[in-house]
């Protein structure tokens, strides 16, 4: 992207501490740590060869390129500068598509944790879509509203979900910690327990979690808007990383002591567990507590990454590949409106369709199946990205990676390698699948459709702007 007199200027709101909370928020998520405990008590290390074979290349691959190239968009500017204008494309439209119905999945979780608020545990039996599809659109309200006020306001929901997520780690933590004591845990974690298994359901679990370590790349998006961003996103994400490893693991071993495997849901998991502990501890007043803490913590994630993704359309805005409206800021606030707006009202619909002849628990696996393959397509170009651009010049001010080049193209080598993996592995239908190849084809035919309608809107977008000129 290069800077033209016509190109919007963004404030730089976001220092340290605003992008570790930013990553925090972003980078994990204690829904995939409920999904996780229903894997059996192996997903503990699995969470630890996730961290390792994910989280850390994508790390190291997005302090260099976010280093080397601060630029507003992140892996859709670094896409570009590897492999053209296509490729950037294809790799924001990607991403920016994969998380309307993840942002849909969080507002249903969220919607779910609210019906503890009474601090009765029965309350999930009455729950209907449409209570569900009404709290969807009131809490992404909310989110769209401080995002247009731009990042000054909408900073303080996102560090509020980062600070909510702590706070119910730390009650879902200390309740384990107390019902293990005086009644032992739901599931032994042993060292046989404690083993993956080679099934065919521990496999596709594994692409989860590939999914759920990433995050990183968030903040990138927003690099016209990090104060000095070569500095300030590789100290940010060493504050998150342990933040976020903490989380995932304290979370699901925490899950694991209060419910079994089999009992675990992944809409209501997480209540459950921390509702199961405080009726067993006699402390139900910590029940709406808690249901406070997630929902909090949900709604910041929204926000978060309602305004990050808005950041691709409003680049694609500047190159032309989308119209020149989506890179109109507001006159007041400096907030992509446009972007925004556009992306709220997809994420109503899906609320809204993803309620149409199912159930809430049906809608809200619908939602997240969605996700799996799309959202690890635009990671290809992200790690080919770096071990291309690793061979350029260093520029100034360019933080230095251990090992230089050697490092950033070995990580690269294993993020891809686990990108593809799990990308393969997300195309496995579920054993207790009654149609398997229906399946298959169903997961092929979204994504190649999603591909094919990036491709007609770059095209029309590269149409437009020549007959512009």
């Amino acid at each position: 992207m290069h800077s033209t007199p016509e190109t919007p200027h963004l404030t730089r709101a976001l220092g340290v501490r605003d992008v570790a909370l930013f990553m925090v928020t972003a980078g994990c998520s204690v829904q995939w740590a409920t999904s996780a405990a229903a894997a059996g008590p192996s997903s503990l290390l699995v969470w630890v060869f996730g961290g390792l074979a994910m989280f850390l290349p994508l790390s190291v691959c997005v302090v260099f390129l976010s280093s080397r190239y601060p630029d507003e968009g992140g892996l859709y500017v670094w896409s570009k500068r590897a492999f053209g204008p296509f490729a950037g494309f294809m790799t924001g439209w990607t991403y920016w598509t994969s998380n309307l119905p993840f942002l849909t999945s969080l507002l249903y979780f969220a919607a779910g944790s609210a019906l503890f608020w009474s601090g009765h545990r029965d309350t999930t039996v009455s729950a209907s879509p449409t209570y569900f599809i009404c709290f969807s659109i009131a809490a992404l309200g909310v989110a769209v509203a401080l995002n247009v006020r731009g990042l000054a306001s909408a900073k303080w929901l996102n560090s509020a979900g980062a600070i909510a997520r702590w706070l119910e780690t730390i009650v879902l933590v200390v309740l384990g910690l107390a019902i293990w004591r005086r009644f032992g845990m739901a599931t032994p974690i042993t060292r046989q327990t404690i083993v993956p298994g080679l099934r065919l359901t521990d496999t596709i679990f594994w692409a989860t979690i590939a999914f759920a370590w990433t995050g990183p790349e968030a903040a990138s998006f927003m690099g016209g808007e990090i104060r000095d961003p070569r500095r300030t996103v590789p100290r940010a994400l060493a504050i998150a990383a342990p933040m976020i490893a903490g989380i995932y693991i304290l979370s699901t071993a925490s899950v694991l002591v209060s419910i079994a495997p089999e009992q675990t849901s992944a809409l209501y998991g997480l209540m459950e567990a921390i509702s199961s502990d405080a009726a067993r501890l006699n402390l139900l007043w910590l029940i709406p507590l808690a249901a406070v803490f997630v929902v909090l913590d949900r709604l910041g994630s929204v926000g978060v990454w309602l305004g990050a993704v808005a950041r691709i359309p409003f680049v694609a805005g500047l190159d032309c590949h989308l119209p020149r409206s989506f890179a109109r800021l507001h006159p007041r606030h400096g907030s992509p409106t446009v972007a925004i707006w556009t992306q709220a009202v997809v994420i109503a619909a899906f609320a809204i369709l993803g309620q149409a002849g199912t159930s809430v628990r049906g809608a809200y696996t619908v939602v997240v199946e969605m996700m799996v393959v799309a959202t690890m397509l635009p990671f290809v170009p992200l790690f080919g990205a770096a071990i291309k651009l690793s061979a350029g010049a260093p520029v100034p001010g360019e933080v230095r990676i251990p090992g230089g080049r050697h490092t950033v193209v070995v990580m690269a080598t294993i993020g891809l390698a686990t990108t593809l993996g799990a990308m393969a592995i997300a195309f496995v239908p579920s054993p207790d699948e009654h149609h398997p190849a229906i399946a298959v084809l169903k997961v092929a035919g979204m994504t190649l459709t999603l591909l094919l309608a990036g491709a007609a809107i770059y095209l029309v977008g590269n149409a437009r702007a020549r007959r512009s000129r």
